[in-house]
């Protein structure tokens, strides 16, 4: 006997197709011509047949997996006379998994080398086990957890903070939004002067602003332990570090942070989902002092700094800095790149950046960070041009240094290779589209499996996850054909104005050479913006304008910038999603008057039907 691959055939015009249907199983038996899986395309699906007859030893392909002609599908065991050619992936041995399950060792989209990773073993006591393990407990590891529960699976959380909720409710998304709340009221409240309603100069009581802050986190993760208790999901709080591919050892952990307790636990498990998440960038060559600060100690709102340097022009830091420059601090912000809020499209940008002057003493771009030290008088930091050739400012002393360069995966952390799980070198786990690792059983969502880091992405990828793995064990092929497959994911900065887009930007557009149709509605036009005094917004749509959308393209993609963008981002990710034209948006009627009303009207603008601007010319 031998063993062959089975390839895609000459298929057409089907080119890098989705795999939207596996027929076959390790260890069936097929014909000649006997259909092994379905792929899709935007226009029509097909079934590849088998052009051997064998035993299924190895799928090589899952459920989303992009194949084209030539792109290896199944391992086949077949008589010496029948195999012109000899499977290479027969010769490397498999990554160690669990004996009892029957799924691929690793999917062709996750990397080449995952199958020479081997598990190690572990033979000695075992303090629990479980159906499912997760290794983490934020917005993706709870989500994950709970999904599992419902679905009547046994499941163990390893946490080693006190809460659950991860960074995004302890020390992130909520708690910031609930300053960037009380930062908006009093602006908000000192722009009422110009209306005719005066107020007093706001009192700011830092102690009471953090403890306002620290009652939202409370009832929100108090919500997730009784949820948690609800579904008898076993909480062990520590470090989890995994010794095989079926169990995990966790370091205990107590008090308010994550000391360790000196004890250990072994919990076995049948399936894993990591959700380790990431930790902030700390930059090497900064201080290790009280003023130098990421986002948690940003957050901690120890006190108020007359001068403030934010490292990095993203979201993160634009929203620490909202706060900050509200509560009275002046602000300075140094970016490597060409402008802030990198993602968005430089209109939106703009318009931001136009609003939010008052608030910097200098916006440094182009320009990057390569010292700072710790003085009586403050921290020290020096800058130079990040282009040869730039120029730099001189060292300056702030009270206050927010280091927001970006977030590391905590990949590297868990001992995935103990379970034979690839980690990239920047500390990434790779997985397919149904959050399968290149190990079978073990599977990984959120931060640590790639960008965007955002809570929402974790969440449905943590269902995705879950409902696998409970289809797998109690035979339901529906739930075990879960897959991650949105379109988009929408991006929100939280600032005043709030900025938000998804799917394709107009910057994208134009460095991909795709033609789309812009609809931007200015909110000028809008009579509620303009009631709330605020209308610097403008909503932006883009549509498909190629020849093959014949007038009549979807959606790509949509932007705006104004009070509550984050609110209404989501109709946006929605038409994307459904796929709906102008035509379709336009003509979906909008309560007037609304800021919602202004993505009907961007969508005729595109059309060119709107008829609350001026008559475009022809």
């Amino acid at each position: 006997m031998a063993t062959l691959d089975i390839k895609v055939p000459d298929i057409g015009d089907f080119v890098d197709v989705a795999v939207i249907e596996l027929m076959v199983k390790v260890g069936d038996t097929i014909k000649v011509d006997q259909s092994l899986l379905t792929v899709e395309s935007d226009k029509a699906s097909m079934e590849i047949p088998s052009s051997h007859a064998g035993v299924v030893t190895a799928l090589l392909v899952q459920l989303g997996d992009k194949v084209k002609e030539g792109s290896p599908i199944v391992t086949l065991e077949v008589s010496g006379a029948a195999a012109p050619e000899v499977s290479k992936t027969a010769e490397t041995p498999p990554a160690t998994q669990n004996s009892s399950s029957n799924q691929p060792v690793s999917s062709i989209n996750i990397v080449n080398n995952a199958m020479n990773n081997i598990a190690s073993s572990y033979t000695g006591a075992v303090d629990m086990d479980c159906d499912v393990l997760v290794l983490g407990g934020g917005p993706g590891g709870y989500s994950a957890a709970f999904r599992a529960a419902d679905l009547g699976l046994k499941v163990v959380i390893v946490e080693r903070y006190a809460t659950l909720g991860g960074v995004c409710l302890n020390v992130g998304c909520i708690p910031s939004k609930a300053l960037l709340h009380v930062a908006a009221v009093m602006d908000e409240v000192a722009h009422l002067g110009d209306l005719g309603v005066e107020f007093g100069k706001p009192a700011v009581n830092v102690d009471k602003l953090r403890g306002h802050k620290e009652k939202v986190i409370g009832k929100l993760t108090g919500g997730l332990a009784a949820m948690a208790k609800m579904r008898k999901i076993t909480l062990v709080r520590g470090y989890g570090a995994f010794v095989s591919a079926n169990h995990i050892e966790v370091e205990e952990t107590n008090g308010d942070g994550q000391e360790k307790t000196g004890t250990k636990k072994v919990i076995a498990f049948k399936n894993a989902i990591i959700a380790a998440g990431s930790q902030a960038v700390r930059l090497p060559f900064m201080p290790d002092d009280p003023r130098v600060v990421d986002s948690t100690g940003a957050l901690a709102l120890k006190e108020v700094p007359k001068r403030m340097l934010i490292l990095g022009g993203g979201i993160i830091g634009l929203e620490m800095g909202t706060v900050y420059s509200t509560l009275g601090a002046r602000l300075d912000v140094v970016e490597m790149m060409d402008g802030l809020m990198q993602g968005a499209d430089r209109d939106l940008v703009k318009i931001w950046q136009k609003m939010n002057a008052k608030r910097f003493d200098n916006i440094m771009l182009k320009t990057k960070t390569v010292g700072a030290k710790a003085t009586p008088a403050g921290i020290e930091v020096t800058f130079a041009p990040a282009d040869e050739g730039g120029t730099a400012p001189a060292p300056q002393t702030y009270d206050l240094v927010l280091q927001a360069v970006g977030r590391t995966p905590n990949g590297k952390k868990i001992a995935a290779d103990k379970a034979g799980v690839e980690v990239t070198d920047r500390g990434f786990i790779p997985v397919n589209i149904q959050m399968r690792t290149n190990v079978p059983n073990i599977f990984a969502i959120g931060d640590i499996v790639g960008q965007p880091m955002l809570a929402h992405k974790a969440v449905h990828e943590a269902h995705v996850a879950a409902e696998v793995i409970a289809g797998e064990l109690q035979g339901n092929k529906e739930l075990a054909a879960a897959a991650f497959n949105a379109r988009v994911i929408p991006s929100v900065a939280y600032t005043d104005p709030e900025v938000a887009w998804v799917g394709l930007t107009e910057d994208e557009a134009k460095a991909k050479g795709i033609k789309v149709k812009k609809g931007l509605f200015p909110w000028t036009a809008s009579g509620r913006a303009i009631a709330n005094g605020r209308d610097e917004g403008v909503t932006k749509l883009l549509f498909d304008d190629s020849l093959e959308a014949h007038g009549h393209g979807k959606i790509l993609g949509g932007g705006m910038v104004g009070t509550h963008a984050g609110d209404m981002i989501g109709e946006v990710a929605l038409a994307i999603e459904m796929g709906a034209d102008a035509i379709d948006i336009g003509k979906t009627i909008h309560p007037h008057p609304t800021l919602g009303e202004s993505i009907g009207m961007a969508a005729e603008v595109a059309h060119g039907s709107c008829t609350d601007l001026p008559p475009t010319k022809k």
